[in-house]
C-alpha cells in the first residue's frame, strides 16, 4: 500500500462487496495505492479509515487525498468545473509527491476536457518533470484522446522525446532502449569513431610541427611532401570520422522520431465489425492494415475498387482502414465523461499496464481472429489524421494529399505511397496468411 496512514490510524480493507464505478487510478500505475475513481464499472476493494483511538477534531479536514477522490466523483457526473477546482485545492494542501501528480494528472485530464490544451499540457510537463510519470501513460489513456489531436501533444511529445530539463529525460531512455535493439551496433560504431579520430588529432598535433620545419628547409629538415602527405591523411580520417559520428547522430534521432510515431500508431483505437475497439497494436501477427486516406470520394472509389479482390485480399490479411480529410475536425464530446466514449473507453486498456497483459485480459487472439473481418472504422479521427500528417512530413510528402500506408503484421510501416493503391500489386507483393513469408514477417 503505497499511502502512507496518518498518525494513530490505521488503513484497512472494507469488507463490503459493494461495487463503484471508477474511472482511473488517482495516480499513475507505477504505484499501489487504491482510490475511489469513475469511469468504469467494475468490482473495487474501498479504502477506509479506521480510527484506532476516538475521532480527532481534525477528522473531517480536507486532505490532498479527499480532495482527489472528490474530484473524481465530481469529474465522473460531468461536473468538470468543480472536480478541477478539487484537483486544484489538493496541490494547495502540500500533497506527497504522489498525491500531487494524481492531482496533476487529473487536472490536465478535465482540462483536455474543456479544450484547454495549454493548460492540460503544462500539467503533464510537470509531471513528467517532477513526478516521473511514464509518458506511455499519456499514450494509453483513452480520457486523453482529444488532447492528443491538437497541436500541444505534438509539442509536448516532442520535447519528450528530445528530452531535457523542463520535461525530464524518461521518455527519451525509453525511446534509446527500443534504438539500441533495433540498432546493436551503433554504440561500437561511435567507439572506433571516437577512437580514430583521436589517434589522427594525435598524430595531426605531431606532424604539423615537421610540416612547418619541411616548409622552412635546411639539414634535418623532413620530406616535405611525405609530411604533407601525413597531414592531408590525419586531417581528412578526422573530417571523414566526425561526419560518421555525426550521421550516426542524425540517424539516431530519426530512428528516434520514428519509434515514437511507430508507438502512437500502435495506441490508435479501431472499431471492429463487432463493434468492439481495440488498439492497432492488438491486431498485431493476424492483420496487415491498409490504411487509405484522402477525400470521401477517392477513398470510397479505391474501396469499391478492392471488393474484386476481396478474397484474395482476406487470404492475405489485409483489413482497410479509410481516414477521411476533415473528419476529425469537430470531436463528439459527450456530457459526461471524456475522450473517447464511455463505451469506448471500457473496451480499451487501462493505462500503465504492459500491453502483454492488457491484450491478454480484453480477450483471447483466437477470439479476436473471429471478430476480424474485412473492414474496419477509426474511433478518433483527428488522432488518425495528425499521426498520417506527421507521417507524410517525415517521408517529404506534401500533408493532406491523398495517401496509402500499408503496415506489416508486426505493426510496422511496409510502404506507403501517394493517391490509391493499386490493388493487383498488392495481391502479387503480399504473400498469404499461411505462407512462409507471413510466419518470418511475425
Amino acid at each position: 500500500m503505497a499511502v502512507a496512514a496518518p498518525s494513530h490510524q490505521l488503513l484497512c480493507f472494507s469488507n463490503s462487496t459493494k461495487t463503484r464505478p471508477t474511472r482511473r487510478p488517482w495516480h499513475s500505475t507505477d504505484t499501489a495505492t487504491l482510490l475511489n475513481s469513475s469511469l468504469n464499472n467494475r468490482p473495487r476493494v474501498s479504502l477506509i479509515c479506521c480510527s484506532s483511538t476516538s475521532q480527532s477534531p481534525d477528522a473531517n479536514a480536507e486532505t490532498p487525498e479527499s480532495c482527489v477522490n472528490l474530484g473524481l466523483s465530481l469529474f465522473s457526473k460531468g461536473r468538470v468545473k468543480d472536480a478541477l477546482v478539487q484537483f486544484e485545492t489538493a496541490l494547495s494542501l502540500n500533497p506527497s509527491p504522489i498525491e500531487a501528480q494524481a492531482a496533476l494528472y487529473n487536472k490536465a485530464c478535465c482540462h483536455a476536457y474543456r479544450g484547454e490544451g495549454k493548460k492540460a499540457a503544462d500539467c503533464l510537463r510537470t509531471c513528467l518533470r517532477d513526478y516521473k510519470l511514464k509518458f506511455g501513460t499519456i499514450l494509453n489513456d483513452p480520457d486523453l484522446a482529444s488532447f492528443r489531436a491538437l497541436p500541444e501533444y505534438k509539442e509536448l511529445q516532442e520535447e519528450a522525446r528530445l528530452g531535457g530539463e523542463d520535461i525530464g529525460y524518461s521518455f527519451r531512455r525509453d525511446l534509446k532502449l527500443i534504438s539500441e535493439v533495433q540498432a546493436p551496433f551503433r554504440g561500437v560504431r561511435r567507439f572506433f569513431y571516437v577512437a580514430f579520430s583521436a589517434a589522427a588529432g594525435i598524430s595531426l598535433f605531431f606532424t604539423i610541427p615537421r610540416l612547418f620545419r619541411a616548409f622552412g628547409g635546411g639539414d634535418g629538415a623532413p620530406d616535405l611532401l611525405e609530411t604533407a602527405q601525413n597531414v592531408a591523411i590525419n586531417f581528412g580520417g578526422i573530417v571523414v570520422l566526425v561526419a560518421l559520428f555525426l550521421w550516426d547522430n542524425k540517424k539516431e534521432e530519426e530512428q528516434l522520431a520514428q519509434i515514437s510515431r511507430d508507438e502512437t500508431l500502435s495506441r490508435l483505437p479501431l472499431i471492429l465489425s463487432t463493434n468492439r475497439i481495440v488498439e492497432l497494436a492488438q491486431l498485431r501477427d493476424t492483420v496487415r492494415p491498409v490504411i487509405l486516406a484522402g477525400t470521401k470520394e477517392t477513398v470510397s472509389l479505391a474501396m469499391q475498387k478492392a471488393e474484386r479482390f476481396r478474397t484474395e485480399l482476406l487470404k492475405r490479411g489485409v483489413l482497410l482502414v479509410p481516414v477521411i480529410w476533415g473528419e476529425g475536425r469537430e470531436p463528439q464530446i459527450e456530457k459526461k465523461g471524456f475522450g473517447l466514449p464511455r463505451k469506448a473507453a471500457a473496451a480499451l486498456p487501462s493505462i500503465g499496464e504492459d500491453f502483454e497483459k492488457r491484450a491478454q485480459s480484453i480477450t483471447a487472439k483466437s477470439k479476436l481472429k473471429a471478430e476480424i473481418r474485412y473492414k474496419a472504422e477509426v474511433v478518433s479521427p483527428a488522432e488518425w489524421e495528425r499521426w498520417i500528417r506527421d507521417q507524410q512530413k517525415s517521408e517529404g510528402v506534401t500533408p493532406g494529399e491523398d495517401v496509402y500506408i500499408i503496415l506489416c503484421l508486426d505493426g510496422r510501416v511496409r510502404r506507403s505511397g501517394k493517391g490509391m493503391p493499386d490493388w493487383q500489386q498488392i495481391m502479387q507483393e503480399l504473400p498469404p496468411m499461411e505462407a512462409l513469408l507471413s510466419k518470418l514477417e511475425r
